[in-house]
């Protein structure tokens, strides 16, 4: 299984940003995904993403509104469109897939397998 993440860069306040993942190996159908992010100092934590059962979409408080996430099926891609960015969304943004994890779980990096390399968004004030 492979995931590549790509479309960080440098922003200003208020403007925006859209991430891409593209996977091999894995059922994009099947498989709950997400996006994370880890600012330095800070833990991981739960961005957007997919349960295993498809189309509802999750947000953390701090960007719903203001991110939208999606998926291709076919193409196995997942995007994160990201408006009204603020200099607290600078972070590595990684996306993740898991075969197995519950909904209950969603939010939690411990419970997906599969990471890819990450991409760095740095928003400006």
């Amino acid at each position: 299984v492979q995931l590549q993440a790509s479309g960080g860069g440098l922003v200003q306040a208020g403007g925006s940003l859209r991430l891409s993942c593209a996977a091999s190996g894995v059922t994009f159908s099947r498989s709950a995904l997400g996006w994370f992010r880890q600012a330095p100092g800070k833990e991981r934590e739960f961005v957007a993403g997919f349960g295993r059962s498809g189309g509802r979409t999750y947000y953390a408080n701090s960007v719903e509104g203001r991110f939208t996430i999606s998926k291709d099926n076919a193409k196995n891609t997942m995007d994160l469109r990201m408006g009204s960015l603020k200099p607290e969304d600078t972070a590595v943004y990684y996306c993740a897939a898991s075969n197995s994890v519950i909904l209950s779980s969603l939010r939690d990096p411990r419970f997906y397998a599969y990471w890819g390399q990450g991409t760095l968004v740095t928003v400006s004030s």
